[in-house]
């Protein structure tokens, strides 16, 4: 018996959380999408969602397929804009991260570096477990972003 799940059955749970983060920005729209919460270190839903895109690049691009990516981290959580520009942010990002899976071997070492923070983390030492984590980011931040979403409205 094979403990492998398909890769495309990961890849519905990636696209789910894409979808109904796609959906929370449009649904508060260019107004609200960079409005802040009242609480200490919060982030807006825009920027939210731009780490996410940050999280598909790193360890999609860097990390599973070995490409050299340009990614500023902290510059991810200062961003703004629109709704429309971070949707098709998303959709770039969306496309790359299936484009890096490309020769995916679930069993197999990633092929490319991690960083210092994550270098001592067993869970990401083969392609299937920074897959499981890509996803792990995504369902956390997808919650962030709606728990953002619904005190930004309350405040509005």
């Amino acid at each position: 018996m094979s403990e492998a799940i398909p890769l495309d059955v990961v890849l519905v749970h990636v696209d789910r959380a894409l979808n109904g983060m796609t959906a929370t920005l449009r649904d508060l729209g260019d107004d609200l999408v960079n409005a802040g919460t009242d609480l200490p270190g919060g982030n807006t839903a825009y920027q939210i969602v731009r780490h996410c895109c940050g999280v598909l690049e790193f360890w999609g691009g860097q990390v599973l397929a070995d490409r050299p990516i340009t990614r500023d981290r902290p510059a991810e959580f200062t961003s703004s804009g629109t709704v429309d520009e971070l949707v098709a942010l998303v959709e770039l990002q969306r496309a790359a991260f299936r484009s890096d899976l490309e020769g995916f071997d679930g069993e197999a070492a990633p092929r490319g570096p991690l960083d210092e923070r994550n270098m001592d983390r067993d869970e990401v030492r083969t392609q299937g477990g920074v897959l499981m984590h890509v996803y792990e980011e995504l369902a956390q931040h997808r919650g962030h972003l709606e728990i953002t979403a619904d005190i930004v409205r309350s405040q509005r």
